[in-house]
């Protein structure tokens, strides 16, 4: 069970039975405590011009990937800073360390996802600079973090094909609160039972306004599409 939401999976009945509305009344209040902070986060990005992505998905999509690959590529051009979000381990954050971005990890433990109150606490430290791009990777989930809102200015879900093409219908509420969708791996098409164009239309009967880019970070296929997609988005954020 989530430590911090209170999700989990199936469970035993041989005990004292909850009462489900006391469960709504926890959820409402831990979600109303959240957007507080959230809002708080939102306004130290919007006064320093930050770009903050909220980059969710489930476990083994390519997320940390994609961001090695995108903090190499562009590291010259766009100043970056990222919050790397795992169960346990620094793991993903030496790998974005070693492209020479500055990284702070957040272990979350028994939790399933990051909150606003973990972002905040880590933003003291981390302190990103004025203009940049601030990337969150949030632990690999598509359930939980779709719940909670972090101050991001946009939410990024990245899926593959390696997994199925139904995720969007699997996991509407993840695929209908973001706003960009990377399919990853697509050099793997050859190899896996996977339409784009299926993902695709499973993507927009969720979410119609979700934007799609289809990439591959081990060959760098799309990439620039993304590249593009990040460039605009941070000039606009610096010019409002």
């Amino acid at each position: 069970m989530c430590v911090s939401c209170g999700c989990g999976g199936g469970h035993s009945h041989d005990h004292e039975h909850i009462d489900s509305h006391k469960i709504i009344d926890v959820e409402k209040d831990i979600l109303h405590q959240n957007n507080l902070l959230a809002e708080r986060n939102r306004g130290y990005f919007d006064a320093k011009e930050i770009l903050c992505l909220n980059l969710v998905s489930s476990p083994g999509s390519g997320k940390t990937s994609l961001l090695e690959k995108t903090l190499t590529d562009l590291k010259d051009t766009l100043p970056f800073a990222v919050i790397e979000g795992d169960q346990q381990t620094t793991n993903d954050a030496d790998r974005i360390h070693a492209t020479g971005t500055k990284v702070s990890q957040i272990n979350t433990g028994k939790g399933c996802h990051l909150d606003a109150h973990m972002v905040y606490h880590t933003l003291q430290g981390l302190k990103p600079e004025s203009d940049s791009v601030l990337f969150i990777e949030n632990v690999g989930n598509l359930v939980c973090p779709a719940m909670f809102d972090l101050g991001e200015k946009y939410r990024v879900v990245v899926m593959s094909v390696t997994e199925g093409d139904d995720k969007p219908l699997k996991y509407p509420d993840m695929f209908y609160s973001s706003h960009l969708c990377i399919i990853n791996k697509i050099d793997l098409l050859p190899y896996v039972p996977f339409s784009i164009e299926k993902a695709k239309e499973n993507a927009r009967r969720v979410n119609p306004e979700l934007e799609i880019i289809e990439v591959s970070s081990l060959t760098g296929e799309g990439m620039d599409l993304w590249y593009e997609w990040l460039k605009v988005k941070q000039q606009q954020t610096t010019t409002v």
